[in-house]
């Protein structure tokens, strides 16, 4: 879709009619206890709106909801041709109303409206697409028994589940959820992140228009304590899936822990690292990489390459590539599309990264943060450093330098995370011998990425945990595996 001008995006915005209330069973509430809270707009600081502020008595009441309707089947046991009729008819709502979310998304949470247009909304709709289309063509499967027996492995949707949204990509990261649960035929109960509610809301919208049935799609905004918790310790729901981060991850497991031993897959921080040999060809094109893969939606990204490891051969020309690559990224008002820097979420979060920059660090490129804006940074630290160890979640790159490849892979696995990584090489057996060795769940070679819908996503060590995002894979962490074992035999002799 083309991009409108600055004007005409701040046009849409003053028209924009803010979801406030609550979604459960079908309908709009405000919250039992009648509280609110405020959204802002990270980029000026004005209120958006004042937005239901859910309790455990609202979850109570929408998993109530959620495992009536999961219960007499008017959506987990809709056949698997009308759930994907409902499920292509809300993608075509979204991408009819693209244009009004991407500025929704962009004034909530901060983000770039080139990046809402242009990766966010198209991709919330690839996303609901493609699982819609899933539904009819994963088959169960028959196992190898003998002759007095049919043995079946049959996938059944878990029940009710609990999705645990981040605040980076509210709109994708919804779709990442909804789509695998309600095709499998789950009922949901969504938290939208505090900062970042209002996308969700309209998405409820639409799935009503669409056709989900009421009680299948809830959704709950408050804080993590108020709706988070509550949802983690609820004895009715059966899953939960969260994606935030490690220190909340490790909640929602004793919470599954301490209540009914729900299932609980989480997909949480990471320390990417950007591994530079020095064989590595064309280093502008490198450089591109980089820059987009740690800049990219503010460094605001689980799996941004935060970690740049260079073998030092290449250091210096990488450097002035990636520096020259930095200043195309202007940084401004989030809705002026020639802006590929936004605001950062929220004051607390742009208060944290800039502590990173004031951190004794070298700068190399950038280093301005001012009002919630924190301009592309490149910093050159050491292997000890806070820079070098701990998720900054901004767009500030850390510079570390080695001598091999071997000394390349023990830093770029010397974090407690494993989300994802990136080696670039002209050596085909250095790239596999690399991509192996490097402990990540996914691992792009001579280039920045996630894969694509196809893929799974998720991490290895604290990561992630139970399960995957994306791909045929997602399905598994909403369904449940169920062996029927027929007998044919007709006396007990033939059935042993």
């Amino acid at each position: 879709m083309s991009l409108l001008t600055h004007e005409e995006y701040k046009a849409i915005a003053a028209g924009l009619d803010f979801p406030t209330n609550a979604f459960i069973d079908g309908h709009f509430r405000p919250a039992i206890s009648g509280k609110t809270f405020e959204t802002l707009n990270p980029a000026t600081g004005a209120v958006l709106a004042e937005v239901a502020a859910c309790g455990s008595e609202d979850v109570n009441l929408a998993v109530q909801k959620a495992r009536d309707a999961f219960e007499d089947g008017r959506w987990s046991r809709l056949p698997p041709k009308e759930r994907k009729e409902i499920l292509i008819k809300l993608a075509k709502l979204v991408n009819r109303n693209s244009r009004e979310l991407a500025v929704l998304e962009s004034l909530d949470s901060g983000k770039t409206i080139y990046d809402c247009e242009q990766v966010d909304v198209p991709e919330t709709v690839n996303c609901l697409t493609w699982h819609a289309e899933l539904i009819d063509k994963i088959y169960d499967q028959v196992a190898p028994a003998s002759d007095n027996h049919i043995a079946m492995i049959v996938r059944e949707p878990v029940g009710v589940v609990g999705l645990v949204l981040p605040w980076n990509f509210p709109l994708l990261m919804l779709a990442w959820k909804i789509g695998p649960a309600l095709a499998a035929g789950c009922s949901v109960i969504v938290k939208p992140a505090e900062d970042t509610p209002l996308t969700t809301l309209r998405m409820a919208e639409l799935a009503m228009e669409a056709g989900i049935p009421p009680g299948v799609l809830n959704v709950l905004p408050g804080t993590g304590s108020d709706v988070g918790e509550p949802i983690g310790r609820h004895m009715d729901i059966d899953a939960v899936s969260f994606t935030g981060s490690t220190e909340t991850g490790r909640r929602f497991l004793r919470y599954s822990a301490e209540s009914n031993l729900k299932e609980v897959t989480l997909e949480m921080g990471g320390k990417n690292p950007a591994v530079v040999l020095d064989d590595a060809e064309n280093l502008d094109c490198v450089a591109a990489h980089i820059v987009n893969g740690a800049f990219w939606n503010m460094g605001e990204n689980c799996s941004a390459s935060s970690r740049l490891i260079v073998q030092k051969g290449v250091k210096d020309d990488l450097l002035k590539c990636i520096v020259a690559h930095a200043r195309e990224w202007p940084m401004g008002d989030p809705l002026d599309p020639a802006n590929r820097v936004g605001a950062l979420v929220s004051k607390q979060h742009f208060e944290k990264v800039r502590s990173y920059i004031e951190n004794g660090a070298k700068v190399i490129f950038g280093g301005k943060a001012d009002q919630g804006f924190v301009e592309p940074t490149v910093l050159e630290v050491s292997r000890e450093s806070k820079q070098a160890k701990e998720e900054i979640f901004g767009p500030i790159l850390s510079v570390l330098t080695v001598d091999s490849l071997d000394e390349a892979i023990a830093l770029a696995n010397s974090t407690e995370y494993g989300l994802a990584a990136s080696i670039f090489t002209a050596n085909v057996k250095r790239a596999f011998r690399g991509a192996r060795a490097i402990r990540a769940g996914t691992v792009t070679v001579n280039a920045f990425g996630e894969g694509d819908i196809s893929t799974p996503f998720g991490g290895f060590k604290q990561s992630g945990f139970g399960g995957r995002d994306k791909g045929i894979h997602a399905h598994d962490q909403y369904t449940q595996m169920k062996t029927i074992w027929v007998d044919l035999a007709d006396d007990l002799d033939e059935a042993v």
